[in-house]
């Protein structure tokens, strides 16, 4: 029992999984404190208002709302419920972008950019072919691979100048997260797609639900009635699958991952380097573009198209996604469903009490700050199990007396039971 508990310590996913359970525990600590510290210097609130806000924080997925004494109720809420793995859904594909990157020694800053192209060009397909002529499913079918296939051409381009020109990537990725929010604005500004039915929502673009194209429930309505899920959460489950089995099963995830480990000791045993750094952000590219493609696709989300002067924080939330999840494909989908569950929180406090939900954004920043110290607490973690296996490890190497023979026993009579004197 011991000793197959000694084997899972070993093992670098559950150093991993503990590094990620205590930054997200630290994170909710503080956010506890926080609560108390704010709750007692209100008046509108005190002790009993913060002990209800601190409840909210750790359970507010569960939250039933408030009875006629005014009491909060808990149970299984099928809306939040549902509402958590709607907004998981491009948590989760951002998270796997930003992974794959860093499994591949890159850092993915570009995800907000290449989500916008991935929305341009999944609008304009979902929008702009009509349903009279090629039917709904398959301009849904359409719509998707073209936003894949935007955001994996934009994801190129850093890849490209990377590859090329040592250009690093983070600059790059900067660069072409800027040239997209103006050429998406650009691009929309003036076209048949806004929303010019409902003058309050001008400066949106139709949803796509208005061309009868989005995404099928696939019975999730029925299970989590009220809420906005849709079988974009199972699309987005299967494709972290598939690069699980993509990065850990396949000749070529473990190219990319080489070039990742050391770019020039892949190169000489003849990977092609440059090839493999274009591909891995044209795959990161691909999976920002799938989460704006499920996003907007749902029929129910609304587009704001003047987004020069910002960036969508999907693409950005991606990173702590990745990072509590050790850019483990698998761990992605806990952690965008983790995060996700933060918004919901967020939402509950803001309805529910006189907190707002910049408690939940400062329990999230603190979270993302300790994830980027994860490998710290991995290391601190893996030098504690070290300094455990050592102990019997030594007690095992000390040499024991030899039998039956004294101390002080004259040569000879070692040189005789050994059978040769001398």
């Amino acid at each position: 029992m011991n000793g197959g508990l000694s084997k899972l310590w070993q093992k670098d996913g559950t150093k991993s999984v503990l590094a990620s359970l205590i930054s997200i525990l630290i994170g909710m600590a503080v956010g506890g404190v926080i609560i108390l510290v704010v709750g007692v210097n209100n008046p509108n609130l005190g002790l009993s208002g913060a002990w209800e806000g601190i409840r909210l924080v750790f359970g507010g997925l569960f939250s039933t709302g408030r009875t006629a004494a005014g009491q909060l109720t808990f149970g299984f809420n099928s809306t939040n419920v549902g509402n958590m793995f709607f907004r998981a859904t491009p948590l989760i594909l951002t998270g796997l972008s930003v992974a794959v990157a860093f499994k591949t020694g890159l850092f993915n800053i570009g995800a907000p950019g290449q989500y916008l192209m991935g929305t341009a060009a999944t609008l304009m397909l979902a929008l702009g072919i009509p349903t009279e002529v090629v039917p709904a499913p398959l301009v849904w079918v359409i719509a998707f691979l073209g936003g894949m296939l935007a955001g994996a051409l934009w994801g190129c381009i850093p890849g490209l100048v990377k590859a090329y020109l040592n250009i690093n990537e983070v600059l790059a990725c900067i660069m072409t997260n800027w040239i997209a929010a103006n050429l998406v604005t650009w691009m929309f500004d003036g076209s048949d797609f806004r929303n010019l039915v409902e003058n309050t929502k001008s400066g949106y673009i139709y949803k796509t639900s208005y061309n009868g194209v989005q995404t099928a429930k696939l019975g999730l309505d029925k299970l989590f009635p009220g809420s906005q899920v849709n079988g974009g959460i199972i699309v987005a489950i299967v494709i972290a699958i598939l690069v699980y089995i993509l990065m850990n099963k396949t000749t070529l995830g473990y190219e990319l991952k080489a070039c990742g480990a050391n770019r020039h000791a892949a190169r000489y045993a003849g990977i092609s380097d440059k090839r493999n750094i274009v591909l891995s952000m044209a795959i990161a590219g691909s999976l920002s573009g799938a989460a704006a493609a499920l996003y907007y696709l749902s029929g129910n989300t609304e587009f704001f198209w003047s987004t020069y002067q910002s960036l969508p924080a999907t693409g950005f939330n991606g990173i702590p996604v990745a990072l509590l999840a050790a850019s483990n494909p698998i761990g992605v989908i806990f952690t965008g469903c983790f995060m996700s569950m933060l918004d919901i929180v967020g939402l509950q406090l803001t309805n529910l009490t006189a907190y707002n939900e910049y408690i939940t954004d400062v329990i999230i920043a603190v979270i993302v700050y300790l994830s980027a110290f994860s490998l710290v607490i991995k290391l601190w973690l893996s030098g504690r199990g070290k300094k455990h296996k050592a102990a019997p490890a030594e007690a095992a190497a000390a040499p024991a007396p030899a039998p039956d023979t004294p101390a002080d026993a004259p040569d000879g009579a070692q040189d005789a039971k050994g059978g040769e004197a001398k």
